[in-house]
């Protein structure tokens, strides 16, 4: 385990290399016909999800009194190209002068900005917008995670002008830089020294990233603009990426860490929970006066007030009326970054599962959260399996029986529940996964693959289903023709739409829809989001537009609006016709989007006990867990929240949730919502 060395502030100059030194304060070469000289340069190799996508190089040229940095960024992800071009102009201290960078930052996100430095005032152009802002004493220019070469000149400029404490950034945000230690990594048969930072305030949360004793950026480990894992590592050592992001993840537990001790110190003894009303889960009526007593993370005794008995020395908490209900699940999770373990308890979610994710973050996440070395739900896994194809995710891949039945041993030895199959595994490995699988006691989730319907998923082994676009092809007719710009209508009532329920009915499918993400992708561009999803209001600075600046044109709008509900009509009558939904959201606005799922459930046609079932029994359930989980009875682990307002009446009262236990502990949400910087 790596443990966490007591922080100290950046170094001045007097600890910069001497490399860096000659390299910025000689002086400027002979110019010739060739240009100015080069006085540095390098290259980073680009991955997301660990799997090479691309490169960066920089360069490094004097021109006069001033330093000119060239960033030339590109990746390749599912297919589409991802360029960014960034030229950094400082002074000798790497001050910045001018900042331009332009093109795009994940697949649906592009940058247009530039900063010019005259005096005492910037000037700001995002897109067509231009602004004027006065300088701070101190500053730097940067525009979120990419390029890494920005973040490197950051870092030296931080130590060449012995910079503490905040660091205001252009065009817009604050910058926070925390040492938290040494490691020593091995690469090519010999050990380097690296000292290894934490950088909040370029992304939502935080970047690990590691310098060399020369403060060359020698590996950089976050998120993208679509908050895909995303890790860019100097050429030379991209063998040890693994060890980075087991790393990155096992610190940023640990800082969060520091949080959980803050926001619900250790006590010892009972606590029990008064004067509350119970919604239970299982289908009873509510319990008024309730109280829940716990000890040792286990519910020990449910009832009323006058049939309770109180232990000795418990700690009293006062629902004050509020309604408690059991903890919810999210069962399509895409835990990318440690923040989001405070936002799922903060929004109520106790058990996340996640279908897919680096094998190294996701073990060292888990594992540090069930040792209680970090803060957030407990986290089931799914791990993730795809084929080769220019379109394929992530590294670990089958294109064989051996290889995939060696896939699904890896994942089982190291514990996880479930196989996420992803969109090209091909149909005969799909057989193969499955039977393993099965063999081995897991089960099978994931995406239908190309060339395949749902039906022949089933049939290949697929126990669930993520996603409810991929049903809507088998409840068709046959000789249905697809047409440009046409939302199909869909029969219930066909020969067609009832083989497939009863077919999927007869194999027990399970299906998570994910309604959230549709709405999110296909609402209005000219209507904001939090009209949807009002947690959209209340995110993060780094997170804000690319969560809002979102959506179709309104010339779209009504096809859009059609598929939506179509999609609807399709996760109602599944519900209708017996078979097991669970509430999943593949991210969108974190925490949030599974209360906006529970509702979109409500809208569908189910009640609100049963939408908020979808999100805690039922999934329990699918998971094999019930025992212990999903429901406020006595014996079971106490996951619990308590919400304000009866969500039986106004299932947007779960949006209400104030205070959340897990396993026992007791945490207050709004501290929990600040703690990673959104508001409660």
């Amino acid at each position: 385990m790596l443990r966490r060395r007591p922080g100290r502030k950046l170094a001045g100059c007097a600890l910069l290399s001497l490399a860096f030194a000659l390299a910025f304060a000689a002086p400027a070469p002979a110019q010739n016909a060739a240009g100015p000289a080069v006085v540095e340069s390098g290259k980073f190799r680009l991955h997301k999800f660990e799997q090479p996508i691309g490169e960066e190089t920089y360069e490094v040229t004097r021109d006069g009194d001033s330093l000119l940095i060239k960033s030339h960024f590109k990746f390749t992800d599912r297919g589409s190209p991802v360029p960014l071009e960034t030229t950094l102009r400082t002074k000798q201290n790497l001050t910045p002068e001018s900042f331009e960078i332009k093109g795009k930052t994940a697949r649906g996100s592009t940058i247009d900005t530039s900063v010019v430095i005259d005096g005492a005032t910037a000037t700001i152009r995002e897109g067509t917008e231009t602004k004027q802002a006065a300088l701070p004493a101190n500053f730097f220019t940067v525009a979120g995670y990419a390029p890494a070469t920005v973040q490197m000149f950051m870092m030296r400029y931080l130590a060449a002008n012995d910079v503490k404490g905040r660091l205001p950034t252009l065009p817009g945000g604050t910058v926070t830089v925390e040492r938290r230690g040494t490691d020593r990594i091995g690469v090519g048969g010999k050990t380097v020294e690296l000292e290894r930072y934490i950088v909040s305030g370029l992304i939502w949360g935080r970047e690990s990233l590691w310098l060399d004793k020369d403060r060359n950026l020698v590996a950089l480990v976050c998120v993208d603009a679509e908050f895909d894992h995303f890790e860019a590592l100097r050429e030379g050592y991209e063998s040890a990426l693994p060890v980075f992001v087991g790393k990155a993840a096992d610190d940023g537990m640990a800082a969060l860490a520091e949080i959980s001790r803050r926001t619900s110190p250790q006590r010892k003894g009972a606590l029990v929970i008064t004067n509350a009303n119970l919604i239970d889960g299982t289908g009873r009526a509510p319990l008024r006066d309730a109280v829940v007593v716990i000890e040792n993370g286990r519910i020990t005794a449910v009832g009323p007030r006058a049939s309770v008995k109180i232990p000795k020395g418990a700690r009293l908490f006062d629902a004050q009326g509020r309604y408690v209900l059991p903890g919810l699940w999210e069962m399509h999770a895409h835990f990318e970054q440690v923040e989001w373990g405070p936002v799922y308890l903060a929004a109520g979610v106790t058990t996340v599962r996640d279908v897919g994710n680096e094998f190294e973050f996701m073990t060292a996440v888990r594992d540090a959260i069930k040792a209680g070395r970090g803060l957030g739900p407990r986290i089931l896994l799914a791990g993730i399996v795809d084929g080769d194809s220019p379109s394929a995710l992530g590294v670990i891949r089958a294109n064989t029986p051996e290889e995939a039945r060696a896939v699904v041993r890896r994942y089982h030895d190291a514990g996880f529940q479930q196989i996420k199959i992803y969109s090209s595994i091909k149909p005969d490995i799909l057989k193969e996964i499955a039977a393993e699988a099965h063999r081995l006691g897991m089960t099978v989730t994931g995406h239908v693959p190309n060339g395949m319907n749902a039906i022949q998923a089933v049939e290949a082994g697929m126990d669930q289903i993520n996603h409810i676009q991929y049903l809507t092809p088998v409840l068709l007719p046959k000789d249905y023709k697809p047409q440009s710009g046409v939302v199909p209508k869909v029969d219930f009532d066909s020969p067609e739409a009832k083989e497939a329920l009863r077919f999927f009915k007869a194999h027990d499918t399970v299906f998570d829809p994910t309604l959230v993400v549709f709405e999110w992708l296909l609402h209005p561009s000219d209507v904001p989001f939090s009209q949807f999803e009002p947690g959209a209001a209340k995110l993060p600075r780094e997170l804000y537009a690319p969560i809002n600046n979102t959506g179709v044109p309104p010339a779209r709008a009504p096809y859009a609006r059609e598929l939506n509900d179509l999609f609807l009509k399709i996760t109602g009558e599944l519900h209708r016709n017996g078979l097991r939904v669970v509430a999943g959201t593949d991210q969108v606005v974190p925490g949030h989007s599974v209360r906006r799922e529970i509702e979109l459930y409500v809208q569908a046609g189910f009640t609100p006990l049963e939408a908020i079932q979808a999100a805690t029994i039922v999934p329990a359930r699918v998971m094999g867990m019930d025992k212990d989980l999903g429901t406020v009875e006595v014996g079971k682990v106490a996951d619990i929240i308590i919400v304000e307002g009866n969500p039986l009446e106004r299932i947007g009262n779960l949006r209400n949730t104030k205070f959340v236990v897990t396993e026992g502990k007791l945490y207050d949400c709004a501290q929990l919502w600040l703690s990673v910087g959104f508001k409660p």
